[in-house]
């Protein structure tokens, strides 16, 4: 991993960097639309799109500006005058004189992520970096240009008020302090400016330990994950993409999260993560519950047929309550609502559990909740059709005796 390096006055911002989500290809296309033919500088570009879906961002970009755009490819020389766009499903990241990708665990819930290139550029290129946060949702490519200024480079933001959605440029804003704001139409000529002038003659900063790991992360090295030294602080937080701990990282004001497989999230992405584990759980228990009622009905049914009675009742009322719980879930996820109903708290203690099953949760103990407030019917180690058919026995026996 490179080091301290010292730049003479022959280099140049060579290396540009640029981030964009919600409004990207728009906003990319009167971008690159605005460079010169003689543009000296080699472009990246990272754009979320879904990991399934086909990209035909090159295309569009080499359409509309004279510079080729292409698939960055895993081990190809970086050449100027070349833009390399992130494929679906992977980062591009940047090494000393080649491009990198990586299906390492996806930041801010994306991959390819803003972040890992910046991150990757700063650390291979220091100074001659320039880095670029357009228009977007929440706040990917905050942490990566903070790293691109510590190591020396440029950070450049598109005015909030002129993107699409102000979200990433305002984040980079308010975190970051930043070298230009400035509305998109202004952009490419102050690119090409900067791209022509020599780097002030600096040494870069030494690259930090937890810098390299990151990469390292990144590009999904085992021994990385491997490693007990993680750095940050453990927190009592845990992964919304695979459950395991977090990790906290400070980069001055900003507050990151790190787990040990390498999922990376700032504090808004947290909070858009556990929102989406919540629907995804609260989706699982509804599934749950449904199923819990048409098994409940058929016992009932099974049980009426062999004239247990009152066994089919008990089945009736499990029915009856995994129905009710389901509709209270089935509203708040209509409703958007962030709260489930006070009135019903164990629905709350479903949602809990079904969360916590994660992948099993056909082993959830659908009368647990319940449990709580009155006997459950069956035995955690007895089917249900069993305990029935043993409970039947035991009111026949008592109504033998009663006689």
């Amino acid at each position: 991993m490179p080091g301290p390096e010292r730049h003479d006055t022959n280099d140049t911002h060579d290396i540009v960097v640029v981030g964009a989500s919600t409004g990207g290809v728009e906003t990319l296309v009167n971008l690159v639309n605005g460079l010169p033919r003689d543009f000296p500088a080699a472009i990246f570009v990272v754009l979320h799109i879904p990991a399934q879906a086909p990209s035909a961002l090159p295309q569009i970009l080499s359409r509309h500006g004279p510079l080729r755009a292409h698939h960055a490819v895993d081990g190809e020389a970086i050449k100027p005058g070349r833009i390399y766009v992130a494929p679906p499903d992977h980062h591009v990241l940047v090494g000393r004189g080649f491009v990198r990708l990586s299906r390492g665990p996806r930041e801010n819930l994306h991959r390819p992520a803003v972040d890992p290139l910046f991150r990757s550029a700063a650390l291979a290129y220091g100074p001659r970096v320039i880095g670029v946060v357009l228009t977007g949702a929440l706040d990917d490519g905050t942490a990566g240009l903070l790293t691109v200024k510590r190591r020396g480079g440029l950070a450049i933001v598109q005015n909030p008020e002129d993107a699409f959605f102000p979200d990433m440029p305002a984040s980079a804003l308010h975190y970051v302090a930043v070298d230009y704001v400035l509305p998109l139409k202004q952009l490419p000529a102050k690119l090409d400016q900067l791209a022509r002038t020599p780097v002030k003659e600096l040494a870069a900063l030494p690259a930090p330990r937890d810098l390299q790991r990151e990469v390292q992360s990144d590009e999904l090295e085992a021994f990385v994950m491997e490693n007990d030294e993680i750095p940050g602080t453990l927190s009592a937080f845990t992964c919304p993409e695979c459950k395991g701990p977090l990790w906290e990282l400070r980069d001055g004001e900003l507050l990151r999260f790190r787990c040990r497989t390498g999922h990376a999230f700032t504090s808004e992405t947290m909070l858009a993560g556990q929102a989406q584990a919540i629907e995804e759980a609260m989706w699982a228990a509804l599934n749950t519950l449904e199923e819990s009622a048409i098994i409940s009905r058929r016992l009932a049914r099974e049980a009426r047929e062999r004239n247990h009675l009152r066994v089919a009742e008990r089945f009736d009322e499990r029915e009856r309550n995994a129905r009710q719980r389901a509709q209270a879930i089935r509203q708040v996820l209509l409703n958007g609502d962030e709260t489930l109903p006070t009135e019903t708290p164990e629905i709350e203690e479903t949602v809990e559990a079904t969360a916590a099953a994660g992948s099993t949760l056909s082993k959830v103990d659908l009368g647990a909740a319940n449990g709580r407030r009155k006997r459950s019917l069956s035995s955690p180690n007895k089917p249900a059709s069993q305990q029935a058919e043993q409970e039947s026995e035991q009111e026949q026996e008592q109504n033998g005796a009663g006689d």
